[in-house]
């Protein structure tokens, strides 16, 4: 793309290239604005491009069309329930009212596509207004080839959820492959992913199937290119211009000269939040602040610039709500070029056979719940530990059927976490528990406990397999209970597990048009923040898979209408 000399003028200038940017400069741009997207990082993306790419919007056509309608009020209801306290009613009516329409407008005007499974449950289904699917849906798979050579420019998926390189879809994918060694029809889906795979990364340097964050961040940059929409990679902001109390502009680094930027209409902050800036994690992060460690596998360019340009005109940080970030549990290894990696444990967990103890080997929560419940209850088990960590423990059996954490299942190796050292092992109970520091007796009594109700499909401590949530993400084919089987043939192994974030939730205060509000409640012209540097509507919880992304595309539609004058 060429790239004018400074200064340059332009209607809407939105400062990131994640789902929200982007969702909102499409929109201005359908509508007739002319609109530059800056980014920092030499890829475009963000951690959208490391996402699961889930979507949660209630009240869609691709659900009325699978028969499901939404109870009235059912969505708010849920909501309500979830952030408590800070619930926002404008912003969450906004985004009710909002969400649908703006899958309508991406779904039929550009080349955005979803999928929307029957049976999704919410997070917390049982709470007054859950349901057990219609609301998250998962961005269709696409070909890097439509992106042509801008297909090299999109920041690639997170290494640690790859199989050799590989992205995997969601459903489809992962059943065949985790049946490629029990189903003929599975092995034969696999080998021809992995050969397409291979003849891509040969041809052009890498796979070519983008599923997940990976394609819903392709086909947002195919709608911006279709739009003509310039795009500026390696190009930080490091200010805003401002006419009197109005923002019109913004100063940028771009190849290597400082570029004047006036935006006639506005500018919108989607820089990703804050999960990198360590100053602002100890401030808001209660575990950073009580001196345990945390590791985040988002972007390491998002380090609040969002948050402190918004603050320097005038805004200010929702420091209030309970839960700064969305918490997940992670575990780290060393990546084969130095490099550090952070694994999240999304659904692991949930797989009969695996359990999570603390340094002392007891069990403190379900581990099914879902990761943000899940880092919440390991932070407040280790409250009085030298550091936030538990382990994740399994059989041979089940090892081999289901992967635990970066080890997948069998057929593929397992020597090489061995001897990392990410992967400890041991032929007994005892002997792993001497391996990874825990009191041998206590492991012994917990799993002796785990497994007294494990063969009846049981867990009469944390009730693990109460929930839908639970259910869908264990093996149906396990009964009596997807998520329980007992913990009893050796070789043992275990990970170590932390505490990490996929995406941070206190940013900017706005109202339900976007708007970055001052302290006393004034809009302040010319300014709009979306996705993490604007305050989640969640109130700092995780009521379902996608509720980061269905919000980002959703107010991004908002702020491009806002702008384009349109309601």
């Amino acid at each position: 793309m060429e790239h004018p000399s400074s200064p340059y003028q332009c209607d809407v200038l939105v400062i990131g290239s994640g789902a929200s940017g982007m969702s909102a400069a499409i929109t201005a741009a359908f509508h007739g604005l002319e609109v530059l997207v800056v980014e920092k990082s030499a890829q475009y993306g963000g951690t959208t491009a490391r996402s699961g790419g889930w979507l949660w919007i209630p009240g869609t056509r691709l659900a009325t069309e699978q028969g499901i309608i939404e109870p009235p009020g059912a969505a708010r209801a849920y909501l309500q329930h979830q952030a408590g306290t800070h619930f926002n009613g404008p912003r969450v009516d906004a985004f009710l009212e909002k969400g649908p329409q703006a899958v309508e407008f991406f779904t039929t005007r550009t080349s955005l596509r979803f999928d929307m499974p029957a049976v999704f449950p919410d997070y917390h289904a049982e709470a007054p207004g859950g349901v057990q699917g219609g609301r998250s849906m998962v961005t269709r798979p696409l070909s890097g080839k439509e992106l042509g050579p801008f297909i090299q420019k999109l920041a690639p998926p997170l290494p640690e959820l790859t199989v050799l390189g590989m992205m995997l879809a969601s459903g489809e994918d992962i059943r065949h492959f985790m049946r490629a060694f029990k189903s003929w029809v599975s092995f034969r889906y696999v080998c021809r992913r992995l050969a397409r795979h291979a003849i891509d990364v040969v041809r052009y340097g890498r796979g070519m199937g983008l599923t997940n964050g990976n394609a819903l961040a392709g086909r947002l940059a195919k709608s911006a290119l279709d739009l003509d929409i310039p795009i500026w990679l390696s190009t930080p902001a490091v200010g805003l211009l401002h006419k009197g109390s109005r923002v019109e502009g913004a100063i940028v680094d771009h190849e290597g000269t400082r570029v004047q930027i006036t935006a006639r209409r506005g500018v919108v902050l989607a820089c990703g939040g804050f999960p990198h800036d360590t100053e602002r994690r100890g401030a808001l992060f209660p575990h950073v602040r009580n001196g345990y460690g945390h590791h985040s596998p988002s972007p390491a360019a998002n380090t609040g610039d969002g948050l402190r340009l918004g603050v320097a005109a005038g805004g200010h940080v929702d420091q209030t709500i309970p839960h700064a970030a969305a918490w997940v549990p992670v575990s780290i290894m060393n990546r084969p070029d130095g490099s550090l990696g952070v694994m999240p444990h999304f659904i692991d967990r949930a797989k009969p056979g695996v359990i999570a103890v603390t340094a002392r080997g007891v069990r403190f929560t379900n581990e099914s719940n879902s990761y943000h419940d899940f880092a919440q209850d390991m932070t407040a088990a280790c409250k009085d530990q030298d550091e936030v960590h538990a382990w994740l423990i399994c059989d041979h059996k089940t090892l081999r059927s289901y992967g635990l954490g970066r080890v997948a299942p069998f057929p593929m190796p397992i020597g090489r976490h061995l001897r990392s050292g990410y992967l400890r092992r041991g032929s007994t109970i005892s002997a792993l528990a001497r391996e990874i520091g825990v009191d041998a007796a206590a492991l012994e009594a917990t799993i002796a406990r785990f497994n007294q109700g494990a063969r009846h499909g049981e867990d009469p401590d944390f009730g693990r397999g109460s929930s839908a949530y639970n259910r869908f993400q264990g093996d149906p084919a396990n009964t009596p209970n997807p998520c329980i089987a007992p913990v009893e043939k050796g070789p043992f192994y275990a990970i170590r597990l932390t505490i990490g974030d996929i995406g941070t939730f206190a940013g900017l205060v706005t109202d339900e048009r976007t708007r970055v509000l001052t302290q006393s409640g004034a809009a302040i012209e010319g300014l709009y923040a979306v996705g993490n540097d604007a305050a989640s509507i969640m109130g700092g919880e995780y009521p379902a898979a996608g509720i980061t992304l269905g919000p980002a595309l959703t107010f991004g539609y908002i702020a491009g209408m806002e702008l384009a004058g349109r309601k």
